[in-house]
């Protein structure tokens, strides 16, 4: 049986219920705002009061909604999956079975270039030689050069400069 909060009158499954599904509608919401805007990842923080809030990121690339509730007391349900990206008329199905891809080392954030305004390490139809740095990825506050493994000819790129990339992710694709 529930109990009545003393300090709302409100019972408190039904305070629950109702914070739930406002998240819920405000998850969706961003996962909307997300997909009409074109964008790749959206954070936001929502304070409730002083020891209650909600923390949610919002990601197309990795298809994925966190939710972190950092009231103690308050119960956090699974989440749906954002929508996905539309694919842009994808190469083939998998980048990542591709014999060519390179793929990320390390978790971070993807830069294809030594600094913001100057040329891109690589752009696609490029010929690359074994150790030439294809793009960095920031792990950490570290800047990380990733070098191509073998000669070849830049096929496809397959993040953007800024993106957030995860371990395995393919970044490049050489023939």
């Amino acid at each position: 049986m529930l109990g009545k909060n003393p300090a709302t009158g409100q019972t408190e499954g039904s305070m629950t219920k109702k914070t739930h599904d406002a998240d819920v509608t405000f998850i969706q919401a961003l996962a909307e705002l997300l997909r009409e805007n074109d964008l790749s990842e959206l954070e936001v923080r929502r304070d409730y009061g002083e020891s209650d809030s909600l923390k949610v990121r919002v990601s197309r690339k990795a298809e994925v909604v966190t939710m972190v509730n950092a009231a103690p007391a308050a119960a956090a349900a699974p989440v749906a999956a954002a929508p996905a990206a539309p694919a842009a008329a994808p190469a083939s199905a998998d980048p990542a079975s591709d014999p060519g891809a390179i793929t990320s080392p390390m978790v971070g954030t993807v830069y294809m270039a030594a600094e913001p305004g100057a040329a891109a390490f690589v752009s696609v139809g490029d010929v690359v030689t074994e150790g030439q740095t294809l793009l960095i990825i920031e792990a950490m506050k570290t800047m990380n050069q990733i070098p191509s493994p073998r000669a070849g000819k830049v096929k496809r790129i397959l993040v953007s400069d800024g993106s957030p990339v995860e371990f395995g992710e393919p970044l490049v694709i050489l023939e």
